[in-house]
């Protein structure tokens, strides 16, 4: 059968298709409203060639958005934040990322260590500029973004939900849950844990088996390390703070609570030095000056927003060196007894999470965990290129 013979439904472009497709999470995208999200279970909202493959669709479901439906694995992603990028790196789709954010904030040093990891990261479309248009979204076409829809109306402001509707009718659907941090009263809806999340993104590209071999490698590692940890008693608090190459002022971050980029300092049992100190999260949080940090007095400090392509020389010849040099910053338990760290990326995906279960195990207890690596590099890189054994 020519083209000519088609029916206009078996002419449709692919474009036509996704107008024609886009129901199952056509309802409210606002928060708190994931019922409304899927309303429509039978609809299709993933793009691709209709009924013409032997694959079987899919589904996967996650709040706020709710369910959708996939004819076929996604070519092109468009995530937001780093953390998601890191999960699809992980599973082996990183060709497969279109976007971020914000190119700054996404920290790729850890491919570094693993054989055959990289991702083209100047070739990633940067969302935000002074705003975030739609145009990029038009530009990418791509399968689907993975961003919580919310963080663009609710966290940055950026657009409403009549733009959200013309992107996800007009060119793919959303699905994704802001994971990094939980202290927004928007997010009221169910938060998902680093490796929830991720499972979710395995479902999305169909890499359970990757996802379960990384899981194993996770599980194995945080089982090691507790079991060599001191006591809760002998193991240090800390501030976590964003700070500059010069501190002066301390934004607070909280360590307890839910946060995919604080789960590792949670695995190692370093308290939060802010717990019943009235101190707020990063979010609607005023700055703390060294004299406010000293009533405090943590045993340690992270230091977030500083190059994580520094070493630890560096750092200290630097950052930790102004602090000893400063009148009230002297002062501080953590300053003189050199407790004083980079905080690491705020947005932190499995990769990242390894890597920084390793680094802070070390840092804070370097008479016990005198080896080089705590987890195999080689293995974890097969898993990603190759694929898991079978």
């Amino acid at each position: 059968m020519t083209d000519a013979d088609k029916t206009p439904r078996e002419r449709s472009t692919r474009r036509d298709y996704i107008k024609g497709a886009g129901l199952i999470a056509g309802g409210s995208l606002l928060a708190g409203c994931a019922s409304d999200a899927v309303s429509e279970p039978t609809a299709t909202e993933h793009r691709g060639t209709p009924a013409t493959t032997e694959t079987e669709s899919y589904t996967v479901t996650m709040e706020p958005v709710g369910t959708v439906e996939f004819e076929t694995v996604p070519e092109t992603i468009a995530p937001f934040t780093a953390d998601y990028i890191d999960m699809l790196v992980a599973l082996g789709h990183g060709d497969a990322v279109q976007s971020i954010w914000y190119r700054g904030r996404y920290k790729t040093l850890h491919y570094e260590e693993l054989d055959g990891v990289s991702i083209d990261l100047d070739g990633l479309t940067q969302l935000w500029n002074d705003g975030v248009s739609k145009e990029p979204f038009y530009e990418m076409d791509a399968d689907l973004h993975l961003i919580d829809p919310n963080a663009l109306i609710d966290w940055l402001g950026a657009w409403d939900q009549s733009d959200l509707t013309e992107i996800r009718e007009n060119v793919a659907p959303f699905l994704g849950n802001l994971i990094f941090r939980r202290t927004d009263d928007w997010h009221d809806y169910r938060y998902y844990s680093l490796y929830e999340a991720f499972e979710k993104v395995a479902e999305m590209v169909q890499e359970q088996a990757r996802f379960e071999a990384i899981r194993s490698i996770h599980d194995e590692m945080v089982e090691t390390v507790q079991a060599r940890l001191p006591a809760p008693a002998d193991r240090p608090n800390a501030a976590l703070v964003f700070a500059g190459e010069e501190p002066e002022e301390f934004t607070p971050y909280r360590i307890n609570g839910n946060g995919a980029n604080k789960e590792h300092f949670q695995t190692l049992g370093i308290s939060d030095a802010f717990a019943d100190t009235g101190v707020e999260g990063y979010s609607g949080s005023e700055s703390l000056d060294y004299e406010a940090l000293l009533e405090i007095d943590p045993d340690s400090l992270l230091l977030r927003y500083h190059r994580e392509g520094k070493t630890r020389e560096e750092f200290e010849n630097s950052v930790l060196a102004y602090m000893k040099d400063h009148e009230v910053g002297s002062q501080l338990r953590a300053v003189q007894n050199d407790r004083v760290f980079r905080g690491g990326p705020i947005y932190t995906g499995p990769l990242h999470n390894l890597f920084m279960i390793e680094r802070y195990a070390k840092a804070y207890f370097p008479d016990e965990f005198t080896e080089a690596h705590l987890f195999d590099r080689e293995h974890l890189a097969e898993i990603i290129t190759e694929g898991p054994a079978e």
